[in-house]
């Protein structure tokens, strides 16, 4: 029996992109969409809601949700309650949210997916960063996006910087709380203490989404980057891979990487 989708966030960037890709899929159907703009209407045969809940009257498997960051926590909790696995490609979300939706996700006997960037090659740069943070011990995050992205940092800069700040040495640079002049200029702040990770988030137009960790040591630098193109192409793979997985587990798990191992 195919697994039963619900797509939140099916006209918008990624959504539309997943749409096809579902219905191409002989192991995956597509028996439920939301999207506020074309409520009341079908998508690929499956009724259109305005709204999560609306939609969870649909008996399904899977909720994978690429919405906006002030809603994807309460469509993830009502999924959630309602029994659902669910898959998160929203950014906006940080570790005491998922903390919460682990414990929800646990009560009901579920699992959670959820990363920043659900891209193949996005998932290798942030692999190579860790790596790399195991040996140079200063470590700076640059992000890019669009000039309307509503969140900052980026779900990408998010999960990267939460992971670096689990694994990286001490920095040696200056601490911030010394710092003269304006100390925001240095970044913010992911992680506490010595272990903590700046990120700068530059919102500007003619960005898509791009990434770059900057390690130092003396007298050399390694810049990793990665650099998303206009189309969501890079995601659907990833994502259809998280949903297929996500019931083998109950709570919450995140990043890419650790469904690719």
């Amino acid at each position: 029996m195919p697994l039963r989708i619900i797509l939140a966030g099916a006209t918008g960037w990624v959504g539309r992109a997943l749409v096809p890709a579902i219905a191409a899929a002989p192991d995956l159907d597509l028996v439920a969409a939301v999207s506020r703009a074309t409520a009341g209407t079908e998508i690929d045969g499956a009724p259109v809601f305005a709204t999560v809940g609306e939609a969870l009257a649909v008996p399904a498997d899977v909720l994978i949700d690429y919405t906006k960051p002030d809603v994807v926590k309460a469509n993830a909790t009502a999924a959630l309650e309602a029994g659902l696995a669910v898959v998160v490609g929203t950014s906006g979300l940080d570790a005491d949210d998922y903390a919460g939706l682990d414990a929800i996700a646990r009560a009901k006997g579920v699992g959670l997916h959820a990363a920043g960037n659900f891209s193949i090659t996005a998932t290798l740069m942030k692999r190579f960063t860790l790596e790399a943070a195991r040996y140079v011990a200063d470590v700076e995050i640059i992000e890019y996006a669009s000039a309307g992205k509503p969140d900052a940092p980026s779900g990408t800069g998010r999960e990267l910087a939460e992971a670096l700040a689990q694994v990286r040495r001490p920095a040696t640079s200056r601490p911030v709380d010394t710092v003269v002049g304006l100390p925001q200029t240095r970044g913010g702040a992911i992680g506490t203490g010595a272990n903590e990770v700046r990120v700068h988030a530059v919102r500007m137009p003619s960005f898509s989404l791009a990434i770059e960790s900057i390690l130092g040591a003396p007298d050399e630098r390694l810049t990793i980057r990665h650099d998303a193109g206009s189309s969501a192409a890079p995601y659907v793979a990833g994502t259809l891979l998280a949903a297929r997985k996500v019931g083998g587990w109950t709570g919450v798990r995140r990043g890419l990487d650790m469904l690719l191992d």
